[in-house]
């Protein structure tokens, strides 16, 4: 079971707020502003800054 919809639309980055989207894999949110990527796991996404997983540019 994948994050529905209705729950993407009101989840926000929370360090800064912004929009975040479900990457390609469907395992992570991601914020583009703060370059972060928060995991989901068992269909639960784990919105802690401290444990989000920086992106690199490309």
């Amino acid at each position: 079971m994948a994050i529905s919809k209705e729950l993407l639309d009101i989840l926000a980055c929370p360090k800064c707020k912004g929009d975040i989207y479900l990457n390609e894999a469907e395992n992570g949110l991601i914020c583009d502003k703060c370059r972060l990527e928060y995991e989901i796991r068992d269909d639960i996404p784990i919105m802690l800054i401290d444990e989000a997983k920086v992106l690199e540019d490309s």
